[in-house]
Formats: C-alpha cells, structure tokens, sequence
C-alpha cells in the first residue's frame, strides 16, 4: 500500500469517528458526558486536518466525508442507537470503535510503507488516538 492509501484509510476511520462523537453527543443524556464527548470531537477534528494536510503534501485528495462502511462507521453509528439503551450502552460503543482505531493506527505505524514526514504525522495523530482510546476506558467505566 502507498503512503496515501495509508493515510487515506487512517483519515476515512478517523473522519468517521468524528461523526459518531458529533452523534453521541447530540444523544447523551449526561451534561458531563456531553461535554466529554464534544472536546473529543474537537480534537479529532483536529487529527482529521493533520492527517488531511499530509495527504494534501502527498498530492491526494481530501478526505471530506466518512467511509459509511466498515467496522469503525458501523462502531460509531451504533453509538447513537446506543444512546437509546442510555449513556451505558453509548460508552460501551465509543470503547469499541476507539479500540479499532487505536489498532489500526498502530498497524499503520508498523508499515513500512510510510516515508518519514507521513510517519511523523502518523505518530503525532496516534497520541491524540490513544488519548481517545483512554477516553473510552474511561467513560465506561463512568457510565458503565
């Protein structure tokens, strides 16, 4: 795979985890957990960019939208079903999809595929990834 289908597929996953957070914390019930979620949001907004801006330096596309198929969308779409079952359910979700994530960063950064600059902005996305994967944790064991 090129550095850019790499990237491309760390964006598409992160992107959708983007729009479950945006869903979860439209559906939670918990002002906290409100909150929690939206500056998890924030800063996966903030992944999205770098890992944009990179495959932008790459000479590819943006990515502007999510995947709508995979594990992650079908993790983070349930998240707001979730919420229907109350904010425990909903923390169980982001857990899951932030677990996905988190590994597949991980593989990414194991690939050899990626030239040193993706590298590096692979490694800085994969910080605020692990925070969200620790977010996850946290929020289950929260409302969970």
């Amino acid at each position: 795979m090129s550095a850019n289908s790499v990237l491309k597929s760390l964006t598409d996953t992160a992107f959708d985890s983007v729009e479950g957070y945006r869903k979860a914390a439209e559906k939670a019930d918990s002002p906290q957990l409100k909150k929690a979620l939206n500056e998890r949001l924030q800063k996966r907004e903030q992944t999205v960019s770098q890992l944009n801006a990179e495959i932008q330096r790459q000479g590819g596309d943006l990515v502007t939208k999510g995947t709508m198929t995979g594990e992650v969308h079908q993790a983070f779409l349930s998240i707001s079903d979730a919420f229907e079952n109350g904010d425990e359910a909903a923390a169980e979700r982001v857990e899951e999809g932030e677990d996905y994530l988190k590994g597949k960063f991980k593989d990414a950064l194991e690939d050899d595929d990626l030239d040193p600059q993706s590298r590096a902005v692979v490694q800085q996305c994969y910080a605020e990834i692990s925070e969200g994967e620790q977010f996850g944790d946290m929020i289950e064991r929260q409302h969970g």
